[in-house]
């Protein structure tokens, strides 16, 4: 639409913006028992890296959970349902929403030497360090609508250390080897923000701002060293 002038500096625009359907924040945490198997891990750049360990007495294992880059979230199904929200009939959608996380071990030994869990690769080595989470969701998202997760916070950390025991280096490229881990238990939190959007195009008043004014860079004055009119004159 051409922009039609109006007094007072003010003009009728259209721009495209993101129209808002729906909006939740929740939390949701849950434990996740890593399947009994050898996980690969590399040294980390900076510390000491040592040979394969063998003895795991005094490790000490920690835990980071980030989205999985490829598909972070995946909407399963979405179903339209009746409600009746303060006596008004209305119809929502109840969302089954498939998550994925990426988990990353670390292992920091008695020696200082500190271990990470090689990148998840989907039917490798560390494929359970690739975990999904379902949960149902019910909000204003109908059939077209984009459905955005944004976490506001995402939190791992070790619930249950279970058993670490060395195991056969994977391949002579990783000095680490592989560390064999039995029982061990993560807590997942996260604090999520969901969206359901949908793109528009929308008219409204405004008025154009205009550039503020250049800082004033005068020059300064001449200094002059201070004298000794104690003494001279």
């Amino acid at each position: 639409m051409q922009a039609k002038n109006l007094s007072g500096g003010q003009e009728l625009i259209c721009i495209n913006v993101d129209k808002v359907y729906d909006w939740i924040v929740k939390e949701r945490s849950f434990d996740f028992v890593l399947p009994t198997g050898n996980i690969v891990f590399t040294p980390t750049a900076g510390v000491p890296t040592g040979t394969a360990p063998t003895t795991l007495t005094g490790a000490v294992v920690t835990c980071e959970v980030t989205p999985d880059p490829v598909n972070p979230v995946i909407i399963v199904d979405r179903e339209d349902r009746p409600f009746v929200i303060d006596g008004t009939p209305v119809t929502l959608q109840q969302l089954n929403i498939r998550k994925n996380f990426v988990i990353r071990l670390c292992i920091t030994l008695a020696d200082g030497t500190v271990l990470t869990s090689a990148p998840s690769v989907v039917g490798g080595t560390n494929a359970s360090l690739l975990i999904s989470r379902c949960e149902v969701v019910t909000m204003c998202a109908p059939e077209g609508t984009d459905v955005e997760i944004t976490y506001t916070d995402l939190d791992c950390f070790i619930c249950t250390p279970g058993v670490l025991t060395v195991g056969t280096a994977a391949t002579p490229t990783i000095p680490a080897g592989s560390i064999n881990i039995a029982g061990l238990t993560l807590s997942i939190v996260t604090c999520q923000s969901i969206q359901s959007t949908f793109p528009v195009t929308v008219e409204f008043l405004a008025e154009f701002c205009e550039p503020r004014e250049e800082l004033a860079t005068e020059c300064p004055a001449p200094i002059r060293p201070l004298q000794c009119p104690v003494i001279f004159p």
